[in-house]
């Protein structure tokens, strides 16, 4: 499969996920005013895929300009880019530990990341489908997931999906179902279209509805991944991930997270201390570029949210289950 985002020829190119599900394009961004615009509209999303896109970005600098200083402040402006995830900050500064040595090899350490990140993916995932078959007795299994948490969101595998995948091709999965998710629907662009791409059957749901699902006896595991996790293992994800982890612990199913131990921020003891994101209020009150709500209606519109350890199963990176 392609890499959600990769380095070709001089350039960054990914997977337009503002584009899909109605049009498959990659995009080639050669400077870091179009990264980063690139990451601000959400063309190239989710922590994992940050990660790589802060690497990256400081390796267009550095071929860009060989003044030490202007390369840090470009990288500062990529780090800038969305302040929730920490994967895109570790990114820039892992790229920024080779900056002394040239820019081929900040780009060859931006090049170890997106490999890392298959790697470690692809192990954190088949770590959370071995726990959860432990914890499940039902086969085969119904999971519910919230945004997208695929290839699309990592370098080329994906964390809560990368779950999906290793317990389909084992014959343990009957079908998914995959919450809309604000912001830009990207369960139902995004996660539909990776499941449908890969022949698992699913279905989706208003994020509304997930309760009534597991009320109704349709979820038998509840997995998604995440864009922070602090020391105490609190976890910052897509906003309306909270409100999951509450309606599985009232059903009592696992609530699975799944991410690389790079989202993983030791310097964070809690995530009261998490910045998050704040969407533009158009989001909410126009659909299609028509006005939805009267004029002058204040909007809440947050990006993510933070789930407490305590409503948490298991949160598990490619080392196994974190230890908070």
């Amino acid at each position: 499969m392609r890499r959600t985002i990769d380095w070709a020829d001089g350039a960054v190119e990914i997977i337009d996920q503002v584009a899909l599900p109605r049009e498959y394009r990659t995009l080639r961004l050669t400077t870091v005013g179009e990264l980063v615009d690139a990451i601000r509209r959400l063309a190239v999303r989710g922590a994992p895929a940050l990660g790589g896109a802060g690497a990256l970005g400081v390796a267009l600098a550095a071929f860009a300009c060989d003044d030490a200083d202007a390369v840090r402040a470009d990288a500062e402006r990529v780090a800038a880019a969305r302040p929730t995830a920490v994967n895109l900050s570790w990114g820039v500064s892992r790229a920024l530990t080779r900056l002394a040595e040239g820019p081929d090899a900040v780009l060859a350490e931006a090049l170890a990341v997106l490999d890392e990140d298959e790697r470690l993916n692809h192990e954190a995932s088949a770590r959370a489908a071995e726990l959860i078959l432990e914890r499940c007795s039902r086969r085969p299994l119904r999971l519910l997931t919230h945004c997208n948490a695929g290839r699309l969101a990592t370098v080329g595998w994906g964390t809560a999906l990368g779950v999906v995948w290793h317990l389909h091709a084992a014959g343990h999965l009957e079908s998914v179902l995959a919450d809309e998710t604000r912001p830009l629907l990207q369960g139902a662009r995004l996660t539909a279209w990776e499941l449908a791409e890969a022949g698992v059957p699913y279905r989706v749901l208003p994020d509304s509805a997930a309760a009534a699902a597991m009320a109704r006896g349709m979820v038998d595991c509840v997995v998604v991944g995440a864009d922070r996790i602090a020391a105490n293992g609190d976890v910052a994800n897509k906003i309306g991930t909270y409100g999951l982890a509450i309606a599985a612990a009232r059903h009592r199913l696992p609530f699975v997270v799944v991410a690389p131990s790079s989202t993983v921020d030791p310097e964070l003891a809690s995530g009261d201390s998490v910045v998050i994101e704040e969407r533009a209020a158009e989001e909410i009150t126009t659909f299609s570029g028509l006005p939805v709500t009267p004029d002058g209606t204040k909007v809440f519109n947050p990006a993510f949210d933070v789930t407490p350890a305590e409503l948490i199963t298991a949160v598990v990176t490619e080392k196994g289950p974190m230890v908070p």
